[in-house]
């Protein structure tokens, strides 16, 4: 009767094997798992980063828009809805919030299925649609135009990129289509403000 206890150890031992052999298994695929994220999600991730008050100078590519270069531009950036948008907001720095008289976009970003969503609520009347491609080094989050939303009679954004230099310093790069497919470029450079370190 000694050998009735032997295999009991035996498969008491093999059992306890397989079971924690199989726990850690699940352990590893959980932490691959939660570990590898999209590039939407990383892309989302980032634009959270730059949760905050931001200042800075605009620069512009054409004569048309010669009248706001070197403006001086106040960007807010906050997560919303529990965790689940990112608004985005600019006006020229030192204005009050006064819709009749000063221009105050306003840009959604949310995540649908694997895919990073920008919404531009424009002061041009219209709602551009974009979506996100990340740099391979995570730095540059590039929107592209999908489609538009309202009337086109004064043209609309076709692109925002985002590029973030550190912690306190990121660029944003805006692409404006004119009537007749002309394109204007501003580009915003901007410093992170104290009162919005975390």
């Amino acid at each position: 009767m000694k050998i009735l206890p032997s295999i009991l150890l035996v498969l008491f031992v093999s059992a306890s094997a397989v079971v924690l052999a199989q726990s850690d298994m699940h352990q590893m695929t959980a932490t691959k798992t939660s570990a590898a994220k999209s590039d939407a999600q990383t892309a989302f991730e980032t634009m959270k980063s730059l949760a905050g008050e931001w200042e800075g100078r605009i620069t512009t590519d054409m004569p048309v828009a010669k009248s706001i270069d070197n403006l001086a531009v106040h960007v807010t950036m906050r997560v919303t809805s529990r965790g689940n948008v990112v608004v985005h907001e600019f006006q020229e720095a030192g204005t009050p919030l006064d819709p009749t008289k000063y221009d105050h976009p306003v840009t959604m970003l949310y995540l649908d299925a694997d895919r990073l969503n920008l919404v531009h609520y424009c002061d041009a009347g219209n709602r551009p649609h974009m979506t996100a491609t990340l740099s391979p080094d995570r730095k540059l989050v590039d929107f592209s135009f999908v489609d538009l939303s309202g009337g086109d009679t004064t043209g609309h954004m076709h692109h925002i990129a985002f590029t973030v230099v550190d912690p306190n310093h990121h660029v944003e790069e805006f692409t404006y289509m004119m009537p007749g497919n002309t394109p204007v470029h501003a580009r915003f450079d901007l410093q992170r403000q104290a009162s919005s370190r975390e």
